[in-house]
């Protein structure tokens, strides 16, 4: 199971530029918040791989990394609506699904604190992307939206984690992997 995430993850640049955020639709309100993370292959995946490595890992890796994703996030969303220029945003957010891919792939025990340091650094990028792109007059209830569409798709990736590690979550990456029950 482990590998076909690897090959999904190292592929997955090289079959569209992230280009999902700015000029991309109307972003005007909660709902469009909530729809923005789940529009993009790059918004779904990361998000739920960062929960789903946190899955895989245990312990305080559960709530600290998609925890310190939402605060990152929002930290760059707020430095977006400031009007700080980055110029290879884009280019952050694909690196970030390769990173996030190979490091929840490999199931890499890494201690939490670095975890984190390893998350907020790309999801600063994220925020920043989601902060262009929203009109002045509709800031919170896109934000709120948004932070609510994450935080879902954090849970969903921690739950496959979590189950992973779990006598049927193993059994049905064998039944994956080799294709037989054993």
């Amino acid at each position: 199971m482990r590998l076909i995430l690897i090959c999904l993850v190292l592929a997955e640049p090289f079959l569209s530029p992230a280009f999902a955020h700015t000029g991309v639709g109307r972003v005007e309100s909660f709902s469009s918040g909530v729809a923005h993370p789940l529009s993009g292959a790059d918004h779904i995946f990361a998000m739920t791989v960062v929960g789903l490595w946190g899955g895989f890992i245990g312990g305080r890796a559960i709530w600290v990394w998609p925890t310190t994703f939402m605060a990152a996030m929002l930290g760059g969303f707020g430095t977006a609506r400031l009007g700080l220029q980055i110029s290879f945003v884009e280019s952050a957010i694909s690196l970030s699904l390769v990173v996030f891919g190979v490091l929840a792939a490999r199931g890499v025990k890494a201690p939490v604190w670095l975890g984190g340091a390893i998350v907020g650094l790309f999801a600063f990028f994220h925020g920043y992307a989601h902060g262009t792109e929203v009109a002045a007059n509709s800031i919170f209830p896109y934000a709120v939206g948004f932070a609510f569409a994450t935080a879902a798709l954090h849970a969903a990736g921690v739950g496959i984690g979590v189950c992973s590690r779990s006598l049927i979550g193993r059994t049905a990456g064998r039944i994956i992997s080799d294709g037989k029950l054993t």
